[in-house]
């Protein structure tokens, strides 16, 4: 069913739709160049996020490449859980700037020492360049913490992409044993590059983000895959060996994304094996609202609300 979107949005998105349609009346597609440009735009609806009594940024030891990570440490005299952000944007956009709000309040929030990596996108860097990236970081986070007090707990969290990178460092994880993911918080994530549910089809167009871009990104995702349908299917999340021993997990999806089934989907699998799962659905609100938050900031605030709640 379609979603029915919160009135507060259709001015936003009536702007949007219609530059939409004359990009494509003149013939104007989909680059890296623009796509970027794009998202970046939704930063001017953006509330800045709260004051972090300390914020540095490092690169990761002993890489393969100059890889930039944030740390956001809400109170450097206590000893903190760890919560690795991971942010969003297809695989090909998004930053650690533009996530820089989002960072902050989930310091805040979850008073926990955050690290956001500034991974790399594709097509420059295709899967899995910028998920070995997410992996070092898991793998290696307490090397850039030996000036933090910090503790053994470990949160990860993303929204879209980042829910994918998320669920993907959980899926290969999950038989190693050797790294202990405590919870895992997951907004509107993309756990399916199959694109095999319907609301692809019923939220397709007109809700900002539509199914023909969610194709396009992928392609450039796998690009440099041989056979990328086989690709898309090995690194679907939704489709990988669930257990009883997946971290707790917070889904939050939204009614009016072509993503919500999948989102509705890993949820109810994760319960299936025996995981703890929470799981929240904003009917009204679109796929990316947390990028556009003085639109809907009551929601906004909720959502941080229920990721407070659930690390409590």
């Amino acid at each position: 069913m379609r979603g029915v979107v919160s009135s507060k949005l259709e001015p936003f998105l009536d702007q949007v739709n219609e530059v939409m349609a004359n990009a494509r009346a003149q013939g104007i597609g989909y680059t890296p160049e623009l796509t970027r440009e794009g998202l970046n735009n939704l930063a001017g609806l953006m509330a800045k996020g709260p004051e972090i009594a300390s914020v540095t940024d490092v690169l990761m030891p002993d890489y393969e490449a100059a890889i930039n990570v944030r740390i956001y440490n809400p109170a450097p005299d206590k000893k903190l859980p760890v919560l690795l952000h991971f942010h969003g944007g297809g695989h090909m956009c998004g930053s650690v700037e533009l996530y820089d709000p989002i960072s902050r309040e989930l310091a805040q929030q979850c008073q926990a020492i955050v690290l956001c990596i500034e991974y790399r996108l594709a097509p420059e860097f295709p899967y899995p360049m910028g998920l070995n990236d997410c992996q070092y970081l898991l793998e290696n986070y307490r090397q850039l913490l030996v000036e933090h007090n910090h503790n053994d707990v470990l949160y990860i969290a993303g929204d879209s992409a980042g829910g994918a990178i998320c669920t993907n460092l959980v899926m290969n994880n999950n038989q190693r044993g050797d790294i202990k993911i405590d919870k895992q918080i997951l907004i509107y994530p993309s756990v399916d590059y199959t694109m095999s549910f319907d609301s692809y089809q019923e939220n397709g167009s007109g809700f900002l983000l539509e199914t023909a871009k969610v194709e396009w990104y992928f392609e450039q995702y796998f690009h440099s895959e041989q056979d990328i349908d086989q690709a898309a299917q090995s690194a679907s999340a939704l489709f990988g060996t669930f257990n009883d021993r997946m971290p707790e997990t917070l889904v939050i999806t939204a009614g009016c994304d072509p993503l919500r089934d999948e989102g509705n989907a890993y949820a109810e699998k994760l319960a299936q094996h025996g995981v703890k799962v929470k799981h929240h659905q904003f009917n009204d609100m679109i796929h990316a609202y947390m990028l556009i938050n003085d639109l809907v900031q009551d929601e906004y605030q909720q959502t941080f609300k229920l990721i407070k709640d659930f690390t409590a």
